[in-house]
């Protein structure tokens, strides 16, 4: 997949399909249209074409949304694209300016000009340009005078697409593992760069990984005791662990923590970047009356991990 992010300079696309979204999650919604893009490409002998924009654009056409949290970074994004046989993946930068276009100006002076696409494979209900005046039937009445075949998206799979979207960022909140991967295909994951703690859990005999999150537009699972597998940035092995996110009641804690015991595992990580991939939620965070309480239950967290792992 060639990824290009500079729309000057973009290649003549042989006979371009191409689809337009954020694809946050890639999940199992998003790729039945990316079978249809790959498919239609395939019948015409031509590229597939996604494209895609960063930022959100919610965050861009709707300042009064804040803290908006994502499936996927951008980096994300990329690397499950990758695997889908997708030829092309164009990122946008979507500027205010960008989005404020006339939509025959977008279509003309963007799509047209910078694509020249053979086949668009759209929503009916796709909005674009200022004030999201445009729509599939402007698509439809311009077809003739641009030359490129449409092709709609069908309306079972877009709302299958948005109700799991919202399904699933629910589930990762909820800790609902079940669900989350699911409808996800794939084990939810995010990475965090590993910092120094106050070592409690090295006195307890489980050392831990404390993980910063480094992109706050990433969604991260609810408070609770979870089974993982988790991989350093540059080694393809996966370690089994578990992980605990919350406030660490039994000690008085008031800051909200990541961190992840990795079993069979000694090595210093400081300073290097962690993914976790979430396998299984295993109970909620709670208060111990003692710290002899708390390692007894990590001691059987440990053994119910293993378990799932």
């Amino acid at each position: 997949m060639q990824i290009h992010r500079n729309i000057e300079a973009l290649p003549a696309f042989k006979n371009a399909v191409i689809t337009i979204g954020t694809f946050d999650g890639v999940h199992e919604g998003h790729r039945k249209v990316i079978r249809q893009l790959t498919a239609q490409a395939r019948a015409v002998n031509g590229e597939s074409v996604i494209i895609t924009f960063h930022p959100h654009p919610r965050k861009v056409v709707n300042s009064s949304i804040l803290g908006l949290r994502l499936i996927n970074t951008l980096a994300e994004r990329i690397e499950l694209l990758e695997l889908l046989e997708i030829d092309h993946l164009v990122i946008i930068p979507f500027t205010e300016v960008f989005a404020n276009q006339l939509p025959e100006d977008y279509l003309c002076d963007f799509l047209i000009e910078k694509f020249r696409p053979h086949t668009i494979i759209i929503g009916y209900d796709h909005r674009f340009g200022r004030d999201r005046m445009g729509d599939y039937k402007l698509l439809e009445q311009l077809q003739e005078k641009y030359h490129y075949e449409l092709q709609e998206i069908p309306k079972h799979i877009l709302d299958n697409i948005s109700i799991s979207s919202t399904k699933i960022r629910e589930a990762i909140l909820k800790g609902d593992t079940p669900t989350t991967n699911h409808l996800l295909g794939y084990d939810f994951f995010f990475e965090g760069e590993v910092v120094h703690g106050d070592k409690l859990g090295r006195e307890l005999g489980y050392p831990t990984a404390n993980l910063k999150i480094t992109d706050d537009e990433k969604i991260i699972p609810g408070n609770g005791i979870y089974a993982v597998y988790v991989s350093l940035a540059g080694d393809p092995h996966r370690y089994k662990g578990m992980m605990s996110i919350g406030l660490r009641p039994t000690v008085n804690g008031t800051k909200r923590t990541v961190e992840v015991n990795i079993f069979d595992f000694d090595a210093s990580i400081y300073g290097q970047t962690l993914r976790v991939y979430v396998k299984q939620f295993l109970r909620e965070e709670v208060r111990f009356d003692s710290l002899e309480a708390l390692v007894k239950q990590i001691d059987q967290d440990k053994v119910d991990s293993l378990a799932v792992l």
